[in-house]
């Protein structure tokens, strides 16, 4: 397993080995042994969630309120899709920036998304299907979100794609509308969330 730390600091890129032959192939995209070298603690695993989206859907920016959050391994096992990691952590020497990552049933390459980051894909392809792993389940109490579109982040989604959205995810407000909300997450917050992730 190839692993390398994206753009946003706490976000890696998971890149497993495949092994094909004549029967079709066999690839692992996830190894805890890997994860916990390059992340400093296992991945609490208490749901899983499957989607599946046609050519130009966007799906984000969304993060939820620290603590508890919720971290998510992802991975695309059919179609293509262009998935993006946001900072929003107030204080972060990364808030702001992005990293984006390509993952398809080629690379078979999986995203980590660590508790208190932004996180959103794209669909390059129909029937794409996006799966992914979650450190703690769905609550809609705390969930937000991080207008996709924001022209101030410039997020690369292809021009070329027409781009199709929930009427929910078109309503999130830009980051800096968020940040003056009061409702982005802190660094301090996270980096002490992280810190108790490393030792129980």
């Amino acid at each position: 397993m190839e692993v390398r730390e994206l753009a946003v600091t706490g976000a890696f890129e998971f890149t497993p080995r495949v092994f094909p032959d004549d029967r079709g192939l066999f690839v692992c995209p996830f190894e805890e042994q890997s994860f916990v070298k390059a992340v400093g603690h296992p991945l609490r695993l208490a749901q899983t969630n499957h989607s599946k989206s046609r050519r130009g859907v966007i799906r984000g920016m969304h993060f939820t309120d620290v603590p508890p959050s919720q971290a998510k391994y992802i991975h695309c096992p059919q179609g293509a899709l262009l998935d993006v990691v946001l900072d929003i952590r107030v204080g972060s020497p990364t808030f702001g920036r992005w990293d984006a990552v390509r993952l398809d049933p080629v690379d078979f390459r999986a995203v980590y998304v660590p508790e208190g980051l932004a996180h959103g894909m794209m669909a390059l392809e129909d029937d794409t299907v996006i799966s992914y792993l979650c450190s703690t389940g769905y609550d809609p109490g705390i969930e937000h979100g991080i207008d996709a579109l924001d022209p101030a982040l410039g997020l690369p989604w292809p021009a070329e794609i027409e781009v199709a959205m929930s009427d929910k995810d078109r309503a999130w407000p830009s980051l800096e509308a968020a940040r003056e909300a009061g409702i982005l997450p802190t660094y301090e917050a996270c980096q002490a969330l992280y810190q108790r992730l490393r030792t129980t």
